[in-house]
């Protein structure tokens, strides 16, 4: 199956250099791009194999329209990653299309849920009384959506998912712990993905809301009451403990944490295995881990680091005494 360059000009625009002809017949990255590919030039420090590839299209910045129309036919746009991004919807539509709205037999469906017509239910997903399923939403296999839980619309929802456990409340008394009881629910927006394995968790009072445009990584851990602002992404492996407040437009590294309470802005960016401690309230991008070295460097060094408290006291007591 194949689409020709003028066909993917005309449903996604840009300046096309070139044939309209050109027979497409597969998407590669630059490096290993073949004849009858389409490729794209992701960052300007990839510029030399512009010129190696046997790619019969390359999707390029403006700035490299010159070097990029020299070696053959191109898509001159101001974002190449995500032209990309769409073109691998269009693939997929004409190749593989998406199943229509459908309910598999394995799936259970509680007569009080509340399901679109045009959702679609995977195996074994199991949908709680009371839990709503917006418009062109997805659910894959082993998905569960409990009680007082809203999914929107256009959502995809990936494999093993468990929407609304309950949140890790307990209080202790006389050296053992008291359950308590979580009364919210979760409201999750439009557009949202939540990777395989992943888990929100009811809100102990309050719901806990994942708002519109939000992107979740597998193994992500949403903890109750946590909010998460429109359009933040978190990689795989992130740990958000419960009541933070995380801001829209953010972007969270795999394996990062946020401890429970805090608050961070929108367009605030935590580097990968980050542990965030404190609130942050400026915009900016931050970084909180101890560097990885040797085992025996590490431990020395981290001695060192118990000392620095004591060294800051005495080296202001040796600043006093000579002024």
């Amino acid at each position: 199956m194949l689409l020709l360059l003028g066909q993917i000009h005309q449903a996604l625009g840009g300046a096309l250099i070139g044939s309209k002809s050109i027979e497409i017949v597969g998407l590669a990255p630059i490096a290993s791009a073949k004849a009858g590919d389409i490729t794209f030039l992701s960052h300007p420090q990839f510029a030399d194999q512009l010129q190696k590839t046997q790619a019969s299209c390359v999707i390029v910045f403006p700035q490299f329209q010159d070097l990029a129309s020299q070696r053959g036919a191109c898509i001159v746009v101001d974002n190449p990653y995500a032209y990309y991004a769409r073109l691998t919807q269009l693939w997929k539509s004409q190749h593989s299309p998406e199943p229509q709205a459908f309910v598999h037999p394995t799936a259970w469906i509680d007569p009080l849920a509340q399901v679109h017509p045009s959702a679609r239910i995977g195996p074994f997903c199991w949908v709680d009384a009371g839990a709503t399923i917006g418009a062109n939403t997805w659910l894959k296999s082993h998905v569960s959506v409990s009680r007082q839980c809203k999914v929107g619309a256009n959502c995809i929802i990936h494999s093993g998912v468990v929407i609304g456990a309950d949140g890790f409340g307990f209080a202790p008394e006389n050296s053992h712990w008291i359950k308590i009881e979580q009364l919210g629910g979760v409201h999750i927006g439009d557009d949202v993905e939540i990777g395989a394995n992943s888990c929100v968790d009811r809100g102990a009072l309050e719901d806990t809301v994942i708002e519109n445009g939000v992107k979740l990584d597998n193994l992500v851990q949403i903890g109750h009451n946590v909010h998460v602002g429109a359009h933040t992404a978190m990689a795989g492996c992130v740990g958000v403990a419960g009541s933070a407040r995380i801001g829209a437009h953010c972007t969270i590294g795999g394996g990062a944490v946020v401890l429970g309470h805090l608050q961070l802005v929108d367009h605030v960016h935590i580097s990968a295995a980050s542990v965030v401690t404190r609130s942050i309230l400026q915009a900016g991008n931050y970084t909180g881990f101890f560097p990885i070295d040797h085992n025996a460097t590490w431990e020395k060094n981290a001695a060192s680091l118990r000392q620095l408290n004591q060294l800051r006291h005495r080296l202001k007591g040796l600043e006093k005494g000579n002024t």
